[in-house]
């Protein structure tokens, strides 16, 4: 049982709310039920857990299945809990997770999404959710945007981390890497030409998703093969980021179809 917040697991678990804290450890913080099932489901390397009570019967099953797989489960008091979350109301269970050390390119990948300057947290888990649903192979993340292992990226992906390789790569590694595969590179952006149903969507692509404020890099811009823009009729200046992307990705798995 674990009842003071001097605790050194209750430390580190607060540390990681800050990316300097999670790039120290080489961990990231997973908060709830579902999120710690995704990762056991998934065989992503668990330090330890921690939970306050009351559990459900699926979080005490969850607990059970832990300690059978060999990962060090504690009790500690719902006040305590609240101190190392990152929410207001936290849910009664947390985990630490190791960071990716090196992540490659999967060999299959013909579809991919590169989020630029995507610096809202909630945006960046919605747009890697999404990706992890439709069957996106990779996520190349460039400078700028949001760090993909922050916990409200994480609570947004809904376990899309532990579905999708997630690449933090420049521009200068990431285009030679999507032209030895053969990817052509499509821009989201309001100057573009043709609407995404005009524009050829199937793989090999990499769909090119700008930020919030400023859009896409000009690096971005750059190295798109082709700009499609997304039609408002009930004109609005833009969308927000993550459906923007939705709508990208879905009419790429449409065509596919």
């Amino acid at each position: 049982m674990i009842s003071s917040a001097s605790n050194p697991r209750l430390k580190l678990a607060r540390a990681l709310h800050s990316g300097r804290g999670r790039q120290r450890a080489r961990a990231f913080l997973l908060e709830g039920i579902r999120l710690v099932e995704e990762a056991a489901q998934a065989g992503w390397p668990l330090r330890w857990a921690l939970y306050a009570p009351p559990l459900t019967g699926r979080g005490q099953k969850l607990v059970a299945r832990l300690r059978h797989a060999g990962v060090c489960v504690e009790e500690t008091t719902p006040q305590l809990l609240k101190q190392a979350a990152t929410t207001s109301t936290p849910q009664p269970l947390i985990a630490v997770a190791d960071l990716p050390s090196a992540v490659a390119w999967p060999d299959e990948t013909r579809f991919a999404l590169i989020p630029d300057q995507v610096r809202d947290p909630g945006n960046l888990g919605t747009l890697l959710r999404t990706a992890a649903a439709l069957g996106v192979h990779a996520v190349a993340l460039p400078p700028g945007s949001s760090d993909p292992f922050a916990p409200k990226v994480v609570r947004a992906g809904m376990g899309a981390h532990f579905r999708l390789a997630i690449l933090r790569q420049p521009w200068d590694d990431l285009l030679p890497a999507l032209r030895r595969r053969g990817l052509r590179l499509i821009l989201a952006d309001a100057r573009g030409e043709a609407a995404p149903w005009q524009a050829d969507l199937r793989p090999p692509i990499a769909l090119i998703v700008g930020g919030e404020a400023q859009g896409a890099s000009a690096a971005a811009r750059q190295a798109a093969d082709q700009v499609v823009r997304i039609p408002m009729p009930g004109g609005m200046e833009s969308l927000n980021a993550a459906i923007a992307g939705a709508l990208l990705l879905y009419e790429s798995v449409r065509q596919q179809s």
